[in-house]
């Protein structure tokens, strides 16, 4: 009775382990994307690079405010000299004058400062830190584009794992099933040995092609899981339906803009406005000043209420000089800039043409294996009827079978190319989000 109760707490145990390490998960494809546009690092760490740069142009925006700084002093002072000219003025007698006793200084002021003019340097620095904020949102929904690819391909290689592990399970069936018969009948002398070797080294074959499909399903599943920040344990499911419905409303034309083109040319913008801080160097600063001081020497002078204001004026002579070199450097950088546009146009006008081929490839190539299934399960069944009427030999029959079996692989294959195409052109045109209508 004990041992049954051991017995029934180890089952129990494994049990509950096993559908631990079961959890499935349904997904469709813009369920996928959003979860990893939202969880994901590469998605944290773009937003928070855009954070950043919003910081850095509060930052340069508040130089256009006065700067106000308020300081105070205290010091003790110890055996000084103190020869005053005030003190012998006023004393007209003949008698020497008593040294002062001066021990403690007390120093307060206020300082505050209103840049009127720098060469438009403050407002060509702002316009340079705008356009590198706005820049960094491009590149932020560029990368959530880029993420969304991935979970595309990451879905599409799944989605063939799993169909080909279900496709050969079905033909291994259809395998050990035909090696039962070999076997009978080869005991009953209707075959030669040959004949059954044959057919258990199919078996092997496809029990070994199922073993690794079933490897790839599980590192397709591990990565999904992974950029998607589920739990390692989790078995993704795809809502194949939610997705070929995704997949028909969609079927439309794209109009749009890369974001990474965007960020460039952004940054493109922040480049020339960074030329224009450097010739700022050029030409002379003025602000406004103003200020208060309060000071008391001890036993000598007391200063209150000492207000003062005015202009300054600054300008660096050497400037004319070296700036030179910082203006043909931020020219040099602005270059950089055009030409890496240029480059990047052409990329994509590339990537646009492939991935338009690609698309209309995996359209014709779907369509050629559908008529293919048809063709190579007819194949089979005509194979088989002459093999059942001694018209034809083992080797047509296996080799008929497995015809119809990678028939059937393509078939499932190409369905999954023609959705992941759709969606890599979409990338390709920048509106692969839009078109799924993620944020």
């Amino acid at each position: 009775m004990k041992i049954n109760k051991i017995a029934f707490l180890i089952f129990f145990l494994m049990v509950f382990v096993n559908n631990q390490a079961q959890e499935k998960k349904l997904l469709t494809l813009k369920d996928a994307i959003q979860i990893a546009v939202t969880n994901s690092d590469a998605a944290t760490l773009a937003k928070t690079k855009v954070e950043t740069s919003e910081l850095e142009l509060e930052n340069v925006k508040n130089n256009r405010y006065p700067s106000l700084k308020a300081s105070g002093q205290y010091m003790r002072l110890s055996n000084a000299n103190v020869d005053s000219n005030l003190s012998s003025n006023q004393n007209s007698s003949s008698e020497p004058s008593k040294p002062l006793k001066v021990d403690q200084l007390l120093l307060g002021q206020v300082n505050a400062s209103l840049p009127i003019f720098s060469g438009f340097k403050l407002k060509n620095s702002i316009k340079t830190s705008e356009s590198l904020y706005q820049s960094e949102k491009f590149t932020e929904k560029h990368s959530k584009e880029q993420i969304g690819l991935d979970v595309v391909e990451l879905f599409s290689s799944l989605y063939k794992t799993q169909q080909m592990t279900l496709i050969i399970e079905e033909n291994l069936k259809t395998a050990i099933q035909r090696v039962k018969d070999f076997t009978a009948m080869e005991e009953n002398g209707l075959i030669a040995r040959n004949d059954l070797l044959k057919a258990q080294l199919q078996q092997s074959n496809i029990e070994l092609a199922l073993e690794n499909s079933k490897k790839n399903t599980a590192i397709a599943n591990h990565k999904l899981v992974t950029l998607l920040k589920l739990p390692e344990s989790t078995q993704v499911e795809i809502d194949i339906e939610a997705i070929k419905k995704e997949l028909t409303e969609n079927q439309k034309e794209f109009s749009g803009e890369r974001n990474d083109l965007k960020a460039l040319e952004l940054k493109k913008s922040a480049s020339e406005s960074a030329v224009k801080v450097a010739k700022g160097n050029y030409y002379p600063s003025l602000a406004l000043s103003a200020g208060y001081i309060a000071l008391d020497l001890n036993n000598v002078i007391t200063v209150t209420n000492a207000m003062n204001f005015g202009i300054g004026l600054s300008y660096d002579l050497s400037s004319i000089f070296k700036n030179g070199k910082e203006v043909k450097l931020a020219q040099s950088k602005a270059k950089e800039t055009e030409i890496a546009i240029n480059l990047l146009q052409n990329q994509i006008n590339e990537e646009v043409f492939q991935a338009n081929e690609n698309y209309k490839l995996s359209l014709k190539q779907s369509f050629v294996y559908e008529k293919a299934v048809v063709q190579a399960t007819e194949n089979y069944r005509i194979v088989k009827d002459k093999y059942d009427n001694s018209l034809s030999d083992t080797n047509d029959l296996l080799e008929a079978d497995f015809e119809a079996l990678q028939a059937k692989i393509n078939q499932a294959l190409s369905k999954a190319d023609v959705a992941q195409k759709y969606y890599e052109l979409q990338f390709a045109n920048g509106t692969l989000s839009s078109s799924l209508n993620i944020n």
